[in-house]
């Protein structure tokens, strides 16, 4: 499952299509035939050219530059692929600027643009020979041996990772009723209850590469038998580890004379990111606020001649769990009644428009956790508590993914603490332009009809009502 060769090639060939663009900018430019005026500035461009390539050499170190890393998205392929573009133009305008070198405008806009499309046709190309390899079924062939949420989220994260060349062939539950075996919404070659003795054969008859043993507890003597007797098979076996903790921490694995250590290491946020980050929500607040004022200015009238209160103020979780309040407009989530406008306003989550002033006020930035109810705060597990490390945001991963209140908490969790642990400036940007992305789609999907939900997080909710909402779905007031 190493994906490292598969950055790797792509990096090598967006270094190579950069000595590409430069010559097809040339030739854009220049035609076939050059003087010796025109060579003089075809030479000119070299230094950016070898600028280019340190610098995309540099992003792609610490972002997902590849296209693959965090799954296949094409928003956010777009979305770091433009980043990634405008930063490498700021440093050469900058560098050209600097060094009072002559260079050709056009010549140096054919060999962004060229840029732009090469690298989206490298990932595209690179997506075309992934999907080929599955269809053929040259891939690494998985099972799963596990029961429960851990299982069915390694499955579920093996696909959505097409360059790992894995596909899952089974879901092997020992000991467990058959209905279990099945997990919605995800297709194998192969999933069966089998007794101990009849698991060996399946693995050999399925052609197995790889047993990924997900127990949400330490394994028993009978389980440990069978691993070692799979590894006697020449099966190659992976362990995922069940304690939380690694779900919110950065890990490295040591060893002591043989002795295999798991070293846990608390995230922390870098002084000069949080100063940054809070330059950039002042700065695209202050641009938002004057569009956004003419777009709240009709819903809130048409609030108040309805409702009689445009906005609402409701009581939420800020950094480190500190409460504050957070200003949205004066509509129901989720939306009961049949008004067209609420539900419309809520689908595009112009309802939420209004929280750029806790943005300005520093009690929410851009991007982050969507914050929670106190009432809710009180339900959450030991791991789910680190998501308040950072202070809540407008959007976030999860929203990007799609994940709004018809979602579990737990997954919209798991993004959350992604995030928590690696944020740097470009991703935050990088969400940003998703979230563009994320509302464009919403403008072209139908409007869902009023929504009726069994559970509210108030004060009274229930223990027993938190597992049923993590199980299924769970109402949150904010997305």
């Amino acid at each position: 499952m190493n994906t490292r060769k598969l950055e790797l090639w792509i990096l090598l060939a967006d270094l190579s299509w950069i000595g590409g663009a430069f010559l097809a900018a040339g030739l854009l430019r220049f035609g076939l035939t050059w003087t010796p005026d025109e060579r003089a500035s075809i030479h000119a461009l070299l230094p950016f050219v070898s600028a280019t390539s340190i610098i995309w050499t540099a992003l792609s170190a610490f972002m997902p530059m590849d296209g693959f890393r965090g799954g296949w998205r094409l928003p956010a392929v777009l979305s770091h692929l433009l980043l990634g573009t405008v930063c490498t133009m700021g440093v050469l305008l900058t560098l050209g600027y600097l060094t009072r070198s002559y260079v050709s405008r056009l010549a140096l806009a054919y060999f962004i643009v060229l840029l732009f499309g090469g690298f989206l046709g490298i990932r595209s190309g690179a997506r075309l020979v992934l999907q080929r390899r599955h269809q053929e079924g040259d891939v690494w062939r998985v099972v799963v041996l596990g029961s429960g949420r851990i299982a069915q989220e390694v499955a579920s994260k093996i696909r959505q990772h097409p360059e790992t060349l894995c596909r899952v062939v089974g879901l092997l539950f020992p000991n467990q009723d058959a209905e279990e075996l099945l997990t919605p919404g995800l297709a194998y070659d192969h999933a069966a209850q089998v007794s101990t003795f009849g698991i060996f054969d399946l693995l050999r008859s399925a052609r197995v590469n790889e047993v990924i043993v997900a127990l949400p507890h330490p394994p028993s003597i009978e389980i440990r038998t069978l691993i070692a007797r799979i590894r006697d098979l020449g099966i190659q076996t992976s362990l995922v580890p069940s304690s939380y903790e690694l779900y919110a921490a950065k890990t490295r694995l040591i060893s002591l004379d043989g002795l295999p250590l798991v070293q846990l290491r608390e995230p922390g946020l870098r002084r000069r990111y949080l100063v940054l980050k809070r330059v950039l929500d002042l700065a695209v607040s202050a641009v938002l606020i004057a569009p956004a004022f003419l777009v709240l200015l009709p819903c809130a009238l048409a609030l108040l001649l309805k409702r009689r209160v445009p906005f609402r103020w409701e009581t939420r979780c800020g950094e480190h769990g500190l409460p504050f309040r957070m200003l949205r407009l004066n509509v129901d989530r989720p939306v009961r009644t049949k008004s067209r406008v609420e539900r419309w306003l809520e689908h595009m989550s112009i309802t939420e428009l209004p929280q750029l002033w806790n943005v300005l006020r520093g009690q929410m930035s851009l991007v982050g956790p969507r914050p929670d109810p106190p009432a809710r705060r009180g339900q959450y597990s030991e791991w789910q508590q680190r998501r308040l490390r950072v202070k809540p945001g407008m959007t976030g991963l999860a929203q990007v993914h799609g994940l709004r209140e018809s979602s579990s908490a737990e997954q919209k969790t798991r993004f959350d603490l992604q995030y928590v642990m690696d944020p740097y400036l470009l991703l935050d940007i990088s969400l940003l332009l998703q979230t563009i992305w994320t509302l464009v789609q919403r403008v072209f999907s139908p409007i869902p009809g009023p929504q009726v939900y069994g559970l509210e997080w108030g004060p009274g909710t229930s223990a027993r009502e938190d597992v049923i909402a993590h199980a299924h779905r769970t109402q949150s007031s904010s997305d």
